[in-house]
C-alpha cells in the first residue's frame, strides 16, 4: 500500500512551486495526482463495504466417502462496483473439495486454503460451486476467511478477516456386525421377569379381584359396584428396552505407551455400528466412555434415547471422539453405574482388556446382569461367567507400531 499522507507534501510542494514558476503543466500534474490519489483513497476505503460471503451446503454432516456439492456466494450490496476481490478461506483437508488443487498450501498441514478471485459490479451476486467428499471421520471447522480488495489502480489494498466458522462433521464407518442379531434380540434372556418393572394405567386390559397388596388408587369403582365385590384394574406391562454401549478409549495397557490410531478407529467404528443397530432394532441407546470430545479434557456420557436426533447425537459425539483418555475405564465405568437405568442391557467395547478391568465386570455382573463384553485384543481374554464375550481380533500394521 503506498503511504498517501507521505506524497502529500510532496505534492503540494509541486502544486505551490508550479504556481510560483508560472508553470500550468506542473499545476495540472499536481492536480490531476492528488485527485487520483483521492478517488483511489475512497475506493480502497470502502471496496469491502457491504460485501457478504456466505457457504451453502445442503447438508452439514454425513458418512466417510460420501460425495456432496457445495457452493460459495458472494455479493456486492453497494453501488460502488469492486475491480477486484480475492477471497481466501480456510478449508480442512478432509472435507475439502473433490480437486485437492483447489486448496492452496498453508502453515497448517491439516488445513488449506480456498482462494477465489471476482470482479463484481454494484449490487451483483455471484455464486461458485465445488463437488467434495467427506473423507475421515471427524468434526471440522471451516474458516477463518480474509477479503482483500483495493482500488482500480492498483495504488491501495485493503484487508479484512472474519471468523465466519461452519462446521463439517463426518460420522464413522459402520461396518455390518453378526453378533448385534443374538445380543438386541433379547438382551435380558429368555427367562420370565419375576415382576413387571413399568405399566401403562391409561388403557387397562382387564379387572381381577382385589388383593391386600394392590394399590388403593388401582380399584375399578365400575366393576366393583356391578359385581358387590373389590375390582382392580389389570395394566398391560411396557416393554423398554435399554442399551448401554460403553468404550474403552484406551488402546494400550498403560498411558505412556501411547495410542493405536488404527486400532482407535476401529474402535469408534464398532462402537457406531452398535450404537445405530440399536437404535435401528428399538432399543434406547446411551453411551459413555472414558474417552475425550475434541476440545475437551472431560469424558462424555449420553442417556438412552432412540429418536433420530439422538441417534445423530451419538454418531456426531463419536464423529468428535479424540484417543485422549481422561479416567480410567474401570474406574470410570463404576462411578457411572448410578446413571445408567436399572435393567439395561450393557455392551463393553475395548481393545485392551486388563486385569484390573475383568475384575471390575466380575463386580458389576452382581448388579448388572445383562453384560457383553466385545474385545479387540489379538488374543482373547479370558471368559466372565455370566457374560457374554465376542472376540474381533485387530492388530495394528506393522508400520504403524510406536
Amino acid at each position: 500500500m503506498i503511504p498517501f499522507k507521505s506524497w502529500l507534501p510532496l505534492l503540494i510542494l509541486i502544486l505551490v512551486m508550479g504556481i510560483l514558476l508560472r508553470m500550468p503543466w506542473l499545476v495540472v500534474f499536481s492536480f490531476s495526482v492528488l485527485i487520483l490519489f483521492t478517488i483511489a483513497q475512497y475506493w480502497n476505503r470502502h471496496a469491502l463495504d457491504n460485501v457478504s460471503y456466505e457457504r451453502y451446503f445442503r447438508y452439514t454432516r454425513g458418512f466417510t466417502g460420501e460425495p456432496l456439492e457445495f457452493s460459495l456466494s458472494v455479493e456486492n450490496k453497494k453501488w460502488l462496483p469492486i475491480n477486484w476481490l480475492k477471497t481466501e478461506d480456510r478449508w480442512p483437508y478432509a472435507v475439502g473439495p473433490k480437486d485437492k488443487k483447489e486448496l492452496v498450501s498453508t502453515h497448517l498441514p491439516a488445513a488449506g486454503n480456498l482462494v477465489n478471485l471476482y470482479s463484481l459490479r454494484w449490487r451483483q451476486k455471484t455464486r461458485r460451486q465445488f463437488p467434495m467428499v467427506f473423507q475421515k471421520r471427524g468434526m471440522y471447522e471451516l474458516g477463518p476467511l480474509t477479503m482483500e480488495s483495493g482500488d482500480p489502480f492498483g495504488l491501495f489494498r485493503t484487508t479484512r478477516e472474519e471468523e465466519r466458522s461452519q462446521y463439517i462433521t463426518v460420522f464413522p464407518e459402520l461396518i455390518p456386525l453378526d453378533f448385534m442379531a443374538a445380543t438386541t434380540e433379547d438382551p435380558f434372556g429368555e427367562r420370565k421377569a419375576i415382576r413387571r418393572v413399568f405399566e401403562d394405567p391409561i388403557q387397562p386390559m382387564g379387572v381381577r379381584e382385589y388383593m391386600p397388596e394392590d394399590e388403593f388408587r388401582r380399584i375399578h369403582w365400575p366393576a366393583t359396584a356391578k359385581t358387590g365385590e373389590l375390582q382392580v384394574k389389570v395394566l398391560p406391562p411396557i416393554s423398554s428396552k435399554v442399551l448401554m454401549v460403553c468404550m474403552n478409549a484406551s488402546t494400550t495397557s498403560q498411558p505412556w505407551l501411547g495410542t493405536l490410531p488404527n486400532t482407535f478407529e476401529q474402535l469408534i467404528k464398532i462402537t457406531a455400528s452398535i450404537a445405530y443397530q440399536g437404535v435401528e432394532n428399538g432399543y434406547q441407546v446411551g453411551l459413555i466412555s472414558n474417552g475425550s470430545v475434541a476440545h475437551s479434557d472431560h469424558p462424555f456420557r449420553l442417556l438412552p434415547g432412540r429418536t433420530p436426533q439422538h441417534l445423530a447425537s451419538l454418531l456426531g459425539t463419536l464423529a468428535a471422539s479424540t484417543d485422549y483418555v481422561t479416567a480410567p475405564f474401570e474406574l470410570y465405568l463404576m462411578q457411572s453405574m448410578g446413571k445408567i437405568p436399572i435393567g439395561s442391557a450393557l455392551i463393553i467395547i475395548s481393545a485392551c482388556t486388563t486385569e484390573s478391568m475383568i475384575d471390575s465386570i466380575v463386580r458389576l455382573r452382581k448388579y448388572r446382569p445383562h453384560i457383553t463384553l466385545v474385545a479387540l485384543d489379538e488374543t482373547a481374554p479370558v471368559e466372565i461367567p455370566g457374560v457374554k464375550l465376542v472376540h474381533l481380533p485387530f492388530s495394528e500394521p506393522a508400520n504403524e507400531r510406536g
